[in-house]
């Protein structure tokens, strides 16, 4: 590494743990901070230090990532009383990866910006799988001579990054990401599940179909776990909505219709209110056979 950047991560969770860990590997001096300091003992056990609030991450650190739940909850770990941007040095970088508010990232980035500071948005998509293997794909916004420096942390947890514009941009990019991914769950579970009441041995089945035209990177990750009847979240249901509001706020602003997005959303809200969220977005076969009066079952 050209110069030994000290690293500040916020957020520990099913992707944060595996994304930090790549670049205490890599080298970098961590420190972290999680809601939950339990979910953080595995990183803490490697060596790296914690702190007790953001701000305290942030005092120590010259770039500070963070990973978190909501639109909300960047807010308060980015730009609140104990937030990463009141602890932050002059020249620091703030570099939030959730998916989140274009508008939000564009109001911490004017705020760092007053302070002497940089802020980016860079979100990421692959899944737990991919935070594990560092293969996420990263949607970067915000200021390019920022985005150059922490561009060798980002290649320790990612395979393919793209910078996508100013400040926001990312989230832009990301966002778009997540309508296609709602198309192709919509026809991973359907066609799953056309293929189960037709007869079909579905585990052959997918095995012919997700090597051609008709298969996806979905349908053989996701779609062999729904026919395992695993339905553990590498996304969870809760946050896959919360991806989809923003869209459906960004289709408002921009005064566009996109019905299969809309569709997508309502079928996974319909999912949350039966007590689903905490599963996994592949979960949504379950609701398809629902709504036919049938019951998914497991084909191994």
């Amino acid at each position: 590494m050209a110069e030994t950047l000290r690293i500040g991560w916020i957020g520990t969770g099913v992707m944060g743990g595996h994304m930090a860990g790549h670049l205490l590997s890599a080298g970098f001096p961590l420190t972290v901070y999680n809601r939950t300091k339990a979910k953080a003992e595995p990183l803490l056990g490697r060596g790296a230090q914690w702190a007790e609030t953001p701000r305290a991450v942030a005092a120590v650190s010259d770039v500070v990532f963070s990973i978190v739940g909501y639109p909300a909850d960047v807010e308060e770990v980015m730009l609140g009383g104990q937030g990463a941007l009141s602890g932050l040095a002059g020249g620091g970088i703030l570099c939030d990866m959730t998916t989140s508010s274009p508008t939000l990232a564009g109001r911490i980035a004017k705020a760092a910006a007053e302070k002497g500071c940089i802020g980016l948005d860079a979100p990421v998509t692959g899944g737990d799988v991919a935070a594990r293997d560092a293969t996420l794909s990263i949607f970067v916004g915000g200021d390019k001579a920022g985005y150059d420096k922490i561009r060798p942390c980002l290649e320790k947890m990612g395979s393919k990054i793209l910078h996508c514009g100013p400040a926001g941009f990312g989230q832009q990019g990301k966002l778009a990401n997540q309508i296609a991914i709602a198309g192709v769950m919509f026809s991973v579970c359907e066609s799953l599940f056309f293929a189960q009441e037709a007869g079909l041995d579905v585990a052959k089945w997918v095995e012919l179909v997700v090597s051609g035209s008709a298969g996806s990177l979905a349908m053989g990750n996701l779609g062999r776990r729904a026919m395992k009847g695993d339905y553990a979240p590498g996304f969870f249901i809760d946050h896959f909505i919360k991806d989809l509001g923003l869209c459906l706020e960004e289709c408002r602003r921009m005064r566009i219709v996109l019905p299969g997005l809309a569709a997508a959303e309502q079928m996974y809200r319909a999912m949350q209110a039966q007590g689903q969220g905490g599963r996994g977005t592949q979960a949504l076969v379950l609701g398809m056979a629902a709504l036919s009066g049938k019951q998914w079952r497991t084909h191994c």
